[in-house]
């Protein structure tokens, strides 16, 4: 509003000053004029003189107006012909930017900060398309093809056995991969926290450990547990969701043999839950996208995943009004670290994710 504002006074001044510079420039050539006997005096043309001064006062705050709007209006007329081509969904326009600090300059970045940003959603989206499509398309093809070959009357026991073994755990993926899906967009699609217990966080994360069990154990993972009795107001189920894809992924991502620290702790407002890992940590590139829907850093098969565990984390963290960092070295592990609030309100509204 005070943009506006300040914007509305700069235009009435800029007209104001076009009318000042006009009458005195007109001024000063009627003089001239006089002067050299060319323009009679008001008194003895008392009709030729005020047309006369009247066609110069046109004449100059024409051409001052004309040189100043073509300086002024030029930014706004590239912001027109950019806005148009935006709305043919072409995001990759960019208008030239002016220096300082003014409504016109701030305009012209933030278009281009806009479109910027509209480019990356629509790259986003169609990765989402892709992905989303292979990674559905890939277990359902091989499912088939191993069914096919199930087929196969000279097939030895022991192939059969494992072709069998495929078709399950390729089933498994495709049944995990549909309940994330459902999962997430039943989150994205919430905007409220309801059902909200107090009870106590500690032994919700130990059991959370225990339901993941299987993984760490037959990995030979060493879990290393320093959690403060805690109680926290929130969604049981939610809070459930998102300490189990946090251990998932620790799991999936350490080394065999490998160590995870889980610290929970707690201050006046706030719990904080942080789990480390000593695997072989994430790029930059990874970290600016690891929240991304079926993005994946790590493409090996024996640590695929379906890529939505750190998207369901990043939507449930945001529901809850809370925050989550990371910090990661390339083979020196990773830490994330996420804060919430002891008590939320229950009818806050919750921030929307940056993802889409």
């Amino acid at each position: 509003m005070n943009r506006v504002k300040s914007l509305n006074i700069a235009m009435v001044f800029l007209i104001f000053s076009i009318m000042v510079l006009s009458g005195l420039l007109t001024s000063v050539c009627v003089y001239i004029l006089y002067k050299m006997g060319i323009m009679p005096a008001p008194l003895l043309r008392p009709i030729l003189s005020p047309v006369i001064t009247l066609l110069l006062s046109v004449a100059i705050g024409t051409t001052i107006s004309a040189a100043l709007v073509e300086k002024v209006f030029k930014p706004i007329n590239q912001l027109i012909k950019a806005t148009k081509i935006v709305a043919k969904g072409d995001f990759n326009v960019r208008v030239k930017e002016i220096d300082g600090d003014s409504e016109i300059a701030i305009l012209l970045k933030n278009f281009n900060n806009m479109t910027e940003e509209l480019g990356s959603i629509e790259m986003f989206r169609n990765d989402f398309i892709n992905n989303f499509s292979h990674e559905f398309k890939t277990p359902i093809v091989s499912i088939r093809g191993f069914a096919r070959q199930l087929q196969n009357k000279d097939l030895s026991d022991e192939k059969r056995r494992e072709y069998t073994e495929i078709i399950i755990s390729e089933s498994e993926r495709l049944a995990n991969m549909s309940s994330n899906v459902l999962l997430l967009t039943k989150f994205e699609n919430q905007q409220y926290v309801t059902n909200q217990t107090e009870y106590e966080l500690d032994e919700q994360i130990r059991n959370c450990i225990i339901l993941l069990e299987k993984q760490w154990s037959a990995r030979n993972i060493e879990i290393n547990l320093n959690l403060r009795r805690i109680y926290i107001c929130a969604n049981q189920e939610m809070l459930s969701h998102l300490w189990i894809n946090l251990i998932d992924n620790a799991i999936k991502y350490s080394n065999d043999h490998g160590t995870i620290t889980i610290v929970c702790d707690e201050t006046a407002d706030n719990i904080i839950f942080e789990i480390s890992d000593n695997g072989n940590g994430m790029d930059s590139s990874t970290i600016k996208r690891m929240f991304d829907k079926f993005y994946q850093g790590d493409k090996s098969r024996s640590k695929r995943g379906n890529g939505l565990g750190l998207s369901i984390v990043k939507r449930i963290v945001d529901l809850c009004m809370g925050e989550i960092s990371v910090k990661s070295e390339v083979g020196h592990g990773t830490t994330f670290t996420v804060k919430l609030p002891k008590h939320q309100k229950m009818k806050s509204k919750a921030k929307l994710s940056a993802s889409v």
